[in-house]
């Protein structure tokens, strides 16, 4: 209620804004508190119901009577937790400015006495539902990229998410036989060994099925991965390897540039290099690669976990329309997911999340970090470490390349062990 009220006063004047949630079971009790903090601020709400995140910074972004955007999800994150994206009158996520500026209305508490920022009777905001909310972005998606699916079997986990709304549905319009797992949801089973954090269930249904391949989104759809015909996962790293050559190839990628985090796969850089496609390294986020793509006039970036951004059609990370692009790219090259993804050779990696007390204390552990810097050195030019807070979890994560898989389970080991005992190693561990 009070992101709510902060939310609606910071708006101002005509407008409303729209609301979407994922499948958890918190989500419309925290639509209804969210709505009514909006409502007391005297702003208008439209409430879409379940729909993926980048649908409701699509609409925002492209209807003049919606002056903002709302999210109850927590995106990938386990299921009893949660949480609320906001998006500006362009679609964007709000920047670090404008959202400490709300988190200091929140604080300042409501308003005392009348006036305009403590509407009464007819000053109070609508609260409406707009049932036909996904329709309009699926309708969107399949108007696009003018895409035909035919032959092709696709298998779609949808993580028991906001997808379910979308992905199958956009799939068979475009003439995809769609076999759909992690459709199912029931309000505690959003991203429960399914979808793009938990890749098995899809590997198996792929082979089952006899697909071509398979596509996993995240609870909240602005993330997607993939699966070729063997069963073989394709992450987030070799999806936009293949769109960024493709897009090259069709003369619709300034610079030729893409931009991408640190926790990309040095096995990417160098087949950008070998495509004449230039890098640019952001830190962890969507919302940094997003900054950099803004700042010089890309279109293409994203991120190892599959969030991928593509600026020409969307404001956002989007799962489905990524996935959509990744097909286009497919059939226009008549190759098939394995043949396409060979255009890069991973280097070893490994990935450690420790689970701790005291994430906050990372960045003054020097004897982690003096450790890190001894093992960077000796791997020199042939590998890397990157240690950082998870942003969104009680968590360190741990991410180390080199020569071979021993090398970085043994450095992945070290690195963690000593971060655990440094910030408070938590029940569960890692």
């Amino acid at each position: 209620m009070a992101l709510g009220r902060a939310l609606g006063r910071a708006s101002g004047g005509p407008g409303a804004i729209l609301v979407g949630r994922d499948t958890r079971r918190s989500g419309p009790m925290l639509e209804a508190a969210l709505a009514a903090g909006l409502a007391s601020a005297g702003t208008d709400v439209v409430l879409g119901g379940v729909m993926p995140t980048p649908a409701v910074a699509e609409l925002v972004a492209s209807d003049p009577d919606l002056t903002g955007g709302a999210v109850i999800s927590a995106s990938h994150n386990p299921f009893p937790d949660n949480g609320i994206k906001i998006f500006g009158p362009d679609g964007f996520k709000l920047p670090d400015a404008d959202e400490a500026a709300l988190e200091a209305l929140m604080e300042s508490g409501p308003p005392t006495g009348g006036g305009a920022d403590r509407p009464t009777g007819a000053g109070i905001g609508e609260v409406r539902a707009w049932d036909d909310a996904v329709a309009e972005y699926r309708a969107r998606l399949i108007a696009r990229l003018g895409l035909d699916l035919s032959g092709r079997r696709i298998v779609v986990d949808c993580a028991h998410g906001a997808t379910v709304t979308a992905a199958p549905d956009v799939l068979a319009a475009l003439g995809a036989d769609v076999v759909p797992i992690g459709v199912d949801p029931d309000g505690v089973n959003i991203n429960v060994d399914c979808g793009s954090t938990h890749l098995g269930a899809l590997q198996a249904a792929v082979v089952a099925e006899a697909a071509d391949l398979g596509l996993a989104f995240d609870g909240d759809g602005d993330r997607v991965l993939a699966v070729d015909a063997a069963g073989e996962v394709v992450d987030g790293d070799q999806i936009l390897a293949i769109l960024a050559i493709w897009l090259k190839e069709r003369g619709e990628l300034p610079g030729p540039a893409v931009v991408t985090t640190t926790m990309t796969n040095l096995g990417f850089r160098r087949a950008m290099a070998s495509e004449g496609i230039e890098v640019r390294w952001t830190d962890v986020g969507d919302r940094y690669v997003l900054a950099e793509m803004r700042e010089h006039g890309f279109v293409l970036g994203g991120e190892q976990s599959g969030h991928l951004i593509n600026l020409a059609n969307g404001p956002t990370g989007d799962g489905l329309a990524g996935g959509l692009m990744l097909l286009a790219a497919l059939s226009e090259r008549g190759a098939s997911l394995a043949e396409a993804a060979a255009v890069m050779s991973r280097m070893p990696q490994r990935l450690v999340s420790v689970r701790v007390e005291r994430k906050e204390d990372l960045p003054g552990a020097t004897e982690v970090w003096d450790l890190v810097q001894a093992e960077e050195r000796r791997l020199g030019d042939d590998g890397r470490i990157v240690l950082r807070a998870s942003g969104t979890e009680p968590l360190v994560r741990v991410m180390v390349e080199a020569p071979t898989s021993g090398e970085c389970e043994r450095i992945a080991t070290v690195i963690a062990d000593a971060a655990g005992r440094a910030c408070g190693l938590a029940e569960g561990g890692r």
